[in-house]
């Protein structure tokens, strides 16, 4: 598709890591996971601070010679949900070892988006820190799809960075659609996915306002996620699904990297519906009664689509910081009529939020991707 690096948040499986991105031509952001504060790591504690350091020290020796590695990235999110400050004399001092140990490679800490204070205060704390790397969505272009569409931009990640006083060279570590955190939410407090075709349309706007537009100090960028994962839904970041298959959001990201779309692409869900309303009308149902679900989808090759749909509890198992969460057992779909794009059915015994997924196939490897979020009878408050 066109990408020439890769990212790893740890040392596990390094060295296939290491060798297979070499032999496909691509470099590696090596991670060093440092422990969080969240997850219950003290940097008061002396002993594990200072093991933490030999640990990285034999990693570093180990693998400082290969020649996949493009630089160091020291730590993932820190700074999400931390109180102690002592982390940043941690990073600075595992920084200066790295450089004692591999003079050829610089370090990079990401952090959880970006703050003008933070940006300070790590400078001061962290000084041996070399790229300064971001996790960021909605603020890398300055706003959310939402606030944009009220005519909101706010400004830009390199801005922002240069205001805060670093001049250095930065990185957008991991970048995407709409956090789940960011998007608009139901009556009941469940969070409105974007279809992967609006998905695709945010990577574009993303990349070419966010990343290609400052290339004085941002050097690279890396699109989260290659993969699948569960995340507040199944399908929220993941480029492809979890049988394999590519959604726009790929094609998207190829043409962005090479300036060529792939000869054939994937269809495109440019409208989905509940009984005739759209995803941001909070759509009631009550227990066996019928709903029917609508999508309308393209194909800009005219391929022919299969549908699947898949019925979802709302997940309970919502985790911070990209920290594994279980996915929901489907539920039994009592189908009354399907048609293509079309799913007439009864709605579920037992009240609660629910989420109807579609997937549409175009026979080629591609997919598109949507989920309507619905409730079965009323919330208790």
């Amino acid at each position: 598709a066109g990408a020439n690096s890769i990212r790893t948040w740890g040392a596990g499986e390094a060295i296939g890591v290491l060798d297979e991105a070499h032999e496909k031509g691509l470099s590696v952001v090596f991670g060093l996971w440092t422990g969080q504060e969240r997850q219950g790591f003290d940097y008061n504690d002396s002993k594990a601070v200072q093991a933490q350091l030999a640990q990285f020290r034999e990693v570093v020796r180990e693998y400082k010679d290969h020649p996949a590695i493009l630089m160091w990235g020291l730590g993932n999110e820190n700074d999400l949900f931390y109180t102690d400050f002592k982390v940043w004399d941690a990073i600075n001092d595992i920084a200066e070892m790295i450089h004692e140990e591999d003079p050829n490679h610089p370090v990079m800490h990401v952090t959880a988006g970006l703050d003008v204070a933070e940006v300070q205060l790590i400078m001061d704390r962290a000084p041996a820190i070399d790229v300064y790397g971001i996790n960021t969505y909605g603020e890398l272009v300055g706003g959310t799809s939402e606030l944009r569409s009220y005519g909101y931009e706010g400004p830009s990640v390199g801005t922002t960075l240069r205001r805060a006083g670093w001049d250095g060279p930065y990185v957008i570590a991991e970048w995407g659609p709409d956090g789940h955190w960011e998007v608009p939410k139901t009556a009941w407090g469940t969070p409105i996915e974007q279809t992967s075709h609006e998905k695709a349309q945010m990577y574009r706007i993303r990349y070419e306002r966010g990343i290609a537009a400052d290339k004085a100090r941002g050097i690279g960028s890396y699109a989260f996620l290659w993969g699948d994962k569960q995340e507040t839904t199944p399908t929220w970041y993941g480029i492809f699904t979890p049988g394999g298959f590519e959604t726009e959001v790929l094609d998207e990201l190829q043409y962005l990297w090479t300036g060529a779309y792939p000869d054939n692409r994937a269809p495109a869900i440019t409208a989905y519906t509940a009984n005739g309303q759209d995803r941001y009308a909070s759509v009631y149902a009550d227990a066996r009664s019928r709903v029917t679900f609508e999508a309308t989808v393209t194909d800009p090759d005219g391929d022919n689509l299969r549908y699947e749909w898949e019925l979802l509890p709302e997940s309970t198992d919502i985790r911070a910081g990209g920290d594994a969460e279980a996915r929901p057992d489907a539920v039994r779909i009592d189908a009354v009529r399907r048609d293509g794009g079309t799913l007439e059915m009864r709605a579920p015994t037992t009240d609660g939020p629910y989420r109807m997924f579609v997937y549409a196939y175009d026979g080629n490897g591609n997919v598109a991707t949507a989920n309507f979020p619905f409730y079965v009878g009323q919330p208790a408050n």
